[in-house]
């Protein structure tokens, strides 16, 4: 992904800001997914163009709301799972509901921790929350779209090279969609990367068992 020009930047690190500022004004608990979490979690991304906040589906409307009364333009783009907010040519997605039925819970909010991005605190997802996330979010239609699909792949490998995650609470996470997980661990396998055999073991078993 090409780097944001200093002006794009510094436009992008003000409604970064403005958004966060207005999650918690407004008293919305949240965190950040998409590639400023990625970023965080070990991902090779320097930038990324829009920001994804994921919020608890009952705090959706409160959420669009918070961005609306800060000078967002807004709009309920899928009743769903996911609403919008745009200022000064930067996109902020509300989601509240993510590929595999993902709702944010209070779990992955204790789970979550805050992070250096761009020189300010955000709080973002865990590292295993983000690797199942991202593993259910590859489908047929992000393989199609080559960039997301290459981005999902970096994030994802990045995430267990980054090391020391705690397995027994991805594995439950992963009950979702094992398969799918089971997948991208023996995709990390293959690139020599440090994946327990009892891991992998452990979801193959849990798909016999379904």
């Amino acid at each position: 992904m090409l780097a944001l020009v200093e002006s794009d930047k510094k436009v992008f690190n003000e409604v970064l800001d403005e958004a966060v500022e207005s999650m918690f004004s407004a008293g919305v608990p949240y965190v950040m997914m998409g590639g400023i979490s990625a970023s965080a979690n070990g991902g090779s991304r320097f930038t990324t163009h829009d920001i994804d906040i994921f919020v608890k589906p009952q705090d959706a409307d409160r959420a669009l709301n918070a961005l609306r009364s800060t000078g967002f333009e807004t709009e309920k783009t899928d009743p769903k799972w996911l609403y919008k907010g745009f200022k000064n040519n930067v996109m902020v997605d509300i989601i509240f509901k993510s590929s595999g039925e993902v709702c944010l819970d209070d779990e992955m909010l204790e789970r979550s921790w805050v992070a250096d991005f761009n020189g300010r605190s955000v709080r973002v997802l865990s590292r295993e929350d983000l690797f199942v996330i991202k593993s259910l979010v590859l489908n047929e239609h992000t393989l199609a779209m080559d960039d997301r699909c290459t981005r999902h792949l970096v994030d994802l490998v990045g995430v267990i090279r980054s090391g020391d995650l705690d397995w027994e609470y991805l594995i439950r996470r992963a009950r979702r969609g094992p398969r799918r997980v089971l997948s991208m661990l023996l995709f990390a396998q293959s690139l020599d990367l440090l994946v327990p055999n009892t891991v992998i073991k452990t979801l193959f078993d849990i798909l016999e068992i379904a």
